[in-house]
């Protein structure tokens, strides 16, 4: 489990095809100071676990359905990736409860400057996610946790969710190197997910 606090920027060293899946390299320090082969790290918010480590990278195997489901397949060597430990026990939960497992892409619509280098954010989802949606609730965005500030109802298949930006969150994420058109990974809150579960059982009861 983690939180979407990014702890660091990492670089892609290399992006290796494989009869199935691929194999990511990603350069990067904080995320290996206490890491060991098997731990878990998100990358872009996608939970993937660490087959090899060095003093300066780790390299993860990426499923097919992963690079089906998420952005990763987009990457490139030398493309910035968010990166994340697991939550411990004992930490802080200084953003919300994200699992790493990415519901879909979206696509930035826009990413606007607002004055004092803050900027809103636009992103285009499928409807089906929108649902979990709700306003001053969270979600992960490439796996950075997120505040939702707007809510825009689009064509039939998609809507539109918004978001102010931070100028620490704008530069210390994958976010300042996007464009409009960019596509970025989306897990929604998995308590929503429970509580519309538990809801449709009772009613069927």
């Amino acid at each position: 489990m983690f939180t979407g606090i990014v702890e660091e920027l990492g670089r892609v060293a290399a992006w290796e095809e494989r009869e199935t899946g691929a194999r990511l390299t990603v350069s990067c320090s904080s995320v290996l100071a206490d890491a060991t082969v098997g731990a878990s790290i998100a990358v872009n918010g996608t939970c993937l676990t660490a087959v090899t480590l060095s003093d300066d990278q780790f390299s993860a195997d990426v499923a097919p359905e992963t690079i089906r489901r998420t952005n990763l397949g987009d990457l490139r060597p030398g493309s910035p990736v968010n990166l994340e430990r697991p939550l411990r026990a004992a930490s802080r939960l200084d953003g919300h409860f994200v699992l790493g497992h990415v519901d879909g892409t979206g696509r930035i619509l826009s990413l606007d400057a607002l004055g004092d280098d803050n900027r809103w954010l636009e992103i285009v989802i499928a409807r089906e996610l929108s649902r979990y949606v709700v306003m001053k609730g969270s979600v992960a965005v490439d796996g950075i946790s997120l505040t939702v500030a707007g809510i825009r109802e689009g064509e039939e298949s998609e809507a539109a969710i918004a978001f102010t930006i931070i100028p620490h969150t704008f530069e210390h994420t994958t976010l300042h190197a996007y464009q409009p058109g960019s596509r970025v990974n989306i897990e929604v809150d998995i308590l929503a997910k429970h509580i519309e579960k538990l809801v449709a059982s009772q009613q069927r009861g």
